[in-house]
């Protein structure tokens, strides 16, 4: 090993938690370095890379990189034919307008008040903390847009089965159970609060009370049927996946061996036009990292989407049966 570290040792100290790449750049280093820079020269352009990089988190997001969230849903913001888009519930919900900063060294989030943002000319470096607006949760700062849904797992009406349940036929009747046991032989016993529940359930189906939902995540709309009346609103709460702020996504050990193996194979596409071309002190060109990147790129996408649990460690979103 040879040659004088531009960095001090601490700065290569890095855990799965705790990464020290952080940054497209960081990142597009790391990658190089896999391939032999600064000894030798990588004949792709930064943007190469870059645009590789981007390739992988694309990737990564649509069977991976996700986190599971509940937003309150008010039915006053449904459009009729439209229906309701996930940002404006999430600009309701008051965990997703959790405010939270990106420290000015180390790029890395807390949950303390306000973010720093990239300069618009180049939006991997850092800037000020001073005079900056605060970040919600819901907000990826880097895409400059809120984060998107990938799919909605279940919605709960909150007059029935969601979070409000004081005022509900069922709250009634477990009431009156219970005094039937604790007052004497008063209102409902078990049997008859079980039967009385089985009328609703069929009620619900015959009127069609249930709601049954579509989410379009392309548009990020949420469709009900039947669609909410304006005469009679309520809450309820939307569950959902909801892809990792791109901040995060650049950690992943994933993209960073996909990044390589894209790289790979671009590396293997320029060398290959130059195949056969002699060198002084007797080497040549060749394109043998295209099959080699290949190769890599084919074992990695099987492991994002096949394995078990995989790097999805849950239900592939868009992939339910009922």
């Amino acid at each position: 090993m040879s040659g004088t570290t531009s960095n001090s040792v601490s700065g290569f100290y890095s855990t799965n938690l705790n990464p020290r790449v952080r940054t497209f750049d960081s990142l597009a280093k790391r990658v190089a370095m896999a391939l032999g820079y600064p000894q030798i020269n990588i004949e792709a352009h930064v943007d190469q890379v870059y645009d590789n990089i981007s390739i992988a988190c694309e990737f990564f997001t649509k069977f991976a990189g996700y986190t599971q969230e509940y937003i309150i849903f008010d039915s006053s913001l449904y459009e009729k034919g439209k229906g309701i888009r996930m940002d404006a519930l999430f600009a309701i919900t008051p965990e997703m307008q959790e405010t939270y900063v990106i420290d000015e060294v180390e790029n890395s989030a807390y949950s303390v008040g306000t973010m720093i943002i990239g300069d618009p000319g180049n939006p991997f470096q850092v800037t000020d903390i001073n005079n900056l607006p605060e970040a919600e949760k819901a907000y990826d700062h880097l895409l400059q847009s809120y984060r998107k849904v990938i799919d909605v797992f279940t919605f709960e009406e909150g007059t029935a089965s969601g979070t409000n349940t004081l005022f509900t036929i069922e709250q009634s009747l477990a009431q009156q159970t219970y005094f039937s046991y604790a007052l004497g032989k008063y209102g409902f016993d078990l049997v008859s609060w079980y039967t009385l529940k089985d009328w609703l359930d069929v009620r619900k189906k015959l009127l069609s009370q249930e709601y049954f939902y579509r989410f379009d995540d392309r548009r990020q709309a949420l469709h009900l049927i039947p669609e909410p009346s304006i005469r009679s609103g309520f809450y309820g709460l939307v569950g959902c996946y909801v892809e990792k702020p791109l901040v995060d996504v650049v950690k992943e050990l994933w993209v960073y061996h996909y990044s390589l193996a894209l790289t790979k194979i671009t590396l293997g596409r320029i060398r290959g036009k130059y195949s056969g071309t002699g060198l002084f002190g007797g080497g040549s060109v060749d394109g043998s990292l295209l099959s080699e990147g290949l190769t890599e790129k084919e074992s990695l996408e099987s492991e994002l989407m096949q394995g078990t649990p995989g790097y999805g460690d849950a239900e592939p979103p868009a992939f339910f049966v009922g």
